[in-house]
């Protein structure tokens, strides 16, 4: 029986997923990326580490299944950075999506006037998630580190020149680094002026279906993770919004041509050569959650323990209002400074009532979100995945408070599902649909309206 073979490079893991010819999960495994902070605002990973898990991973599901997958195709998330020296040594750690050190720089720009047109040309609003405001910090604070610099790389990539030797970079996860014209997917020389570097600097822009062979093995470079995931979502009609939540979250729609928001809320992404991702990815997902449980908290509860206990609160936790942005936040605030608080905290609320105004604020922020995707009012359904959807709760809140049917799939694994489908022809279809309740709507828009405010104004 044949089998595709989905790598899934997360933040917080790395997953070989095994899929058979109609898309049903036959094997995964998992390894655990650690994520360390050395200094405030840093969030770094080893990419030996990362490159380790990712063959440990590959390895174990082909030697259970014992033969070789028709291909392996990546996923990965967006916006990492290691600079490498000219024998492909990593000079830095994996300077992740969530590292904020280079938000003086995102402001810089913005001062400066030369984000919009950076956005107009690239697609990618301009803020510290970017390897282009990275890239700058290094030029600006690690002079000595940015000369030793043969190649500014992504996690991908870098696993990609340990297997092949080659520096090569999909079309998907270049167009989120700032430094790709979205219209030409070529690297933009007016934006590598601004970074200091020239294209010699980067890797090779290529196909998201560009393979290579390797001792009898076919590896598919793919796309960037939330790209895939709406493919996997079978959200690829404009009607249709993508939403998911894992460490992150995000809200995403798949159109036809690159799509700009004049106010630069949303960025826009590609998924493949004829296809375009329009959205807004927010940094704080289900990691609130474990914020909760372990610095907060610091209880042995699993995750599905407090959830289960959220149940037992009522709609707007009592007047509780959380605002998630513990670190930060993308979309829509674009503000590394934002901060998270709990507001109406009074001596009646229970460790209950906070992990269910967690849930809500990340639902909330997620909902600014689709309110400008959907400024035209043509969505009429969500395709939701990511590690929330296993929970009924939180997928029900989502259908209430969007006011829209919400469909799940099969799979959890999304991303890994949609890189085997750049290659293997099949479709999705949802397994559950979650119908909004209107009278839990109308309670949770008003407690949405005091949320709207405090955010806008954080």
């Amino acid at each position: 029986m044949q089998y595709y073979l989905g790598v899934d490079i997360g933040t917080t893991s790395v997953k070989a997923v095994a899929f058979d010819a109609a898309g049903k999960l036959l094997l995964k495994q998992a390894a655990v990326n650690t994520t360390i902070h050395p200094k405030e605002n840093y969030s770094e990973q080893d990419p030996e580490e990362v490159f380790a898990a990712a063959i440990f991973c590959i390895d174990t599901v082909i030697a259970q299944l014992k033969y070789n997958p028709q291909f392996i195709s990546f996923s990965a998330a967006m916006h990492s950075l290691i600079a490498v020296d000219g024998k492909g040594k990593a000079l830095t750690n994996c300077i992740l999506w969530s590292d904020n050190r280079s938000a003086g720089v995102a402001s810089a720009l913005h001062l400066k006037g030369s984000a919009k047109n950076i956005y107009q040309l690239s697609g990618v609003p301009v803020h510290a998630m970017s390897p282009l405001c990275k890239i700058i910090w290094l030029k600006e604070n690690e002079p000595e580190l940015f000369k030793q610099t043969n190649k500014f790389i992504g996690i991908k990539e870098f696993i990609f020149y340990k297997l092949f030797h080659e520096y090569v970079i999909d079309s998907s996860i270049a167009s989120a680094t700032g430094l790709m014209n979205t219209h030409t997917v070529d690297w933009d020389e007016e934006i590598l002026m601004i970074a200091g570097i020239d294209a010699s600097k980067l890797s090779r822009i290529v196909s998201v279906h560009h393979t290579i062979l390797l001792k009898e093995l076919t590896y598919m470079i793919g796309a960037s993770d939330g790209a895939l995931a709406n493919l996997a979502m079978n959200a690829v009609e404009e009607k249709v919004m993508a939403i998911t939540i894992g460490t992150s979250a995000a809200a995403r729609v798949t159109v036809r041509q690159p799509c700009l928001d004049e106010q630069m809320r949303l960025f826009c992404y590609h998924l493949n050569e004829k296809l375009f991702i329009k959205g807004g990815a927010s940094n704080n997902g289900a990691i609130v959650l474990d914020w909760l449980k372990e610095k907060i908290f610091e209880t042995n509860e699993t995750i599905d323990e407090l959830l289960q206990a959220a149940s037992t609160v009522s709609i707007g936790s009592e007047g509780l209002i959380f605002l998630p942005y513990i670190f930060g936040e993308r979309a829509p605030l674009w503000n590394s400074n934002a901060k998270a608080d709990f507001i109406g905290l009074r001596a009646h609320h229970t460790k209950a009532h906070l992990i269910r105004a967690a849930m809500e604020g990340v639902l909330f922020n997620l909902l600014l979100i689709g309110n400008i995707l959907n400024e035209k009012k043509t969505i009429t359904t969500i395709h939701a995945g990511g590690g929330f959807a296993m929970n009924p709760l939180w997928v029900q809140m989502l259908a209430d408070i969007f006011n829209l049917p919400v469909k799940i799939f099969d799979t959890n694994e999304s991303s890994a599902l949609g890189a085997v489908m750049l290659g293997a022809e099949f479709t999705t279809e949802p397994n559950i649909i979650y119908l909004p309740n209107k009278i839990n709507h109308e309670r949770y828009a008003k407690q949405f309206e005091r949320f709207s405010q405090l955010a806008l104004k954080s």
